[in-house]
């Protein structure tokens, strides 16, 4: 990625996908140009908690809602330590922004880490486009020489597929710390991220777990050095198929309590014998249906995801450690969204829980860990 920070108001640009399709309209956040893959967001609200989630990295997001930055951003929903977005697309970004907690605006923002987006394009058209032919490679370009399409058009051929891509260490801490339980403090956890949100910690400490954050590469020993009660798979980026299972599968074994989400979920299928795919056009947003079978109830949840697990929906599957079922299912397109083992205490998500941002029907999840963790100490 390449930027420059010169006033972007009136600066051309353009959007070329891999396919040969171009979007002109002006350049947003930073001038330059920048390279990703091609996704779309169907959240109305919750911009700052999306460009700061590290589950984005590498990717060009396409908003759906026509109105962005109205709240400007503030120094408190930031879920990681800077925006990670490769790219930004928007329709009509706000002129002013408004909101008690605002410290800047969402263009000033974009402009000041880095990020090279473009708006006045039809993100209604771009949506369509990507919903019929997919997720793909893309470029945004802005400033001088955006003639020549064609050349545009190789550069964005030549930039990597997410396909294959092995991300989450580029994203997670690189050295481990501690989130302190909030009041009595009940149990230990440690959660190994591969590029976890701030909310999520924050949750778990709200009900007395002492969490350990680990980097993406921690091993067995450090894992089991802080004596956990349980272990925690985070979100994060990538192709699922590259990620080494070695730590998964050791919890596993020594029985102790599992909890993934997002990522940690393809992961866990991947554990237990099951393969990892890529959608389409994936799910990300804060509005999508899933149903929890154990219950049948509804839950509206919060996503981001381009790859999803293959397991059956219509039975109990024998894996290495024991019967799994798929817990959790999108009502959109049967996705699997969840899996639960139903021999020892481990179970995941395919959504995002912690809610940031988004709704909060999925919350008890993280009270369903602490059940596990319970049993399992009793």
């Amino acid at each position: 990625m390449t930027t420059s920070t010169r006033g972007a108001d009136q600066t051309p640009a353009v959007l070329v996908l891999e396919d040969g399709r171009t979007f002109r309209g002006r350049a947003y956040g930073a001038v330059g140009e920048t390279f990703g893959e091609a996704v779309f967001n169907t959240g109305m609200t919750g911009y700052q908690e999306t460009l700061t989630d590290p589950s984005y990295h590498r990717q060009v997001v396409v908003m759906t809602a026509p109105h962005v930055g109205n709240t400007g951003v503030n120094d408190e929903d930031d879920e990681s330590r800077r925006i990670w977005v490769a790219g930004y697309v928007v329709r009509d970004p706000a002129r002013v922004s408004s909101n008690w907690r605002s410290r800047r605006t969402l263009d000033d923002e974009l402009t000041a880490q880095g990020v090279v987006g473009i708006s006045g394009i039809d993100t209604r058209a771009l949506t369509r486009h990507l919903r019929e032919r997919g997720a793909m490679r893309v470029g945004i370009f802005s400033g001088d020489a955006l003639a020549d399409e064609a050349a545009l058009l190789a550069r964005v051929l030549e930039s990597p597929q997410m396909t294959g891509a092995d991300l989450s260490a580029q994203v997670a801490t690189a050295e481990s710390y501690v989130v302190p339980a909030i009041g009595t403090k009940r149990f230990t956890v440690a959660a190994i991220d591969l590029g976890i949100k701030g909310m999520t910690p924050r949750l778990m400490a709200e009900r007395g777990i002492e969490v350990h954050v680990l980097p993406a590469t921690a091993t067995v020993d450090e894992v089991y050095a802080v004596q956990p009660d349980g272990v925690f798979l985070s979100n994060g980026p990538g192709d699922p198929a590259t990620a080494d299972l070695t730590v998964i599968k050791a919890v596993l074994e020594r029985k102790t309590p599992l909890f993934g989400i997002c990522f940690g979920n393809q992961l866990l299928g991947r554990a237990l014998g099951f393969g990892t795919y890529k959608l389409k056009y994936g799910h990300r947003g804060i509005n999508q249906p899933v149903q929890d079978r154990s219950t049948g109830k509804v839950e509206v949840t919060a996503h981001n995801h381009g790859f999803a697990v293959d397991a059956p929906l219509d039975r109990v599957s024998d894996t290495p450690y024991g019967r799994a079922e798929v817990s959790h299912v999108c009502l959109n397109d049967d996705v699997v969204e969840g899996l639960h083992l139903l021999d020892q205490p481990a179970f995941s998500v395919q959504y995002h829980p912690e809610a940031a941002a988004g709704p909060h029907d999925a919350a008890y999840l993280f009270d369903r860990f602490t059940t596990l963790m319970e049993g399992q100490r009793a």
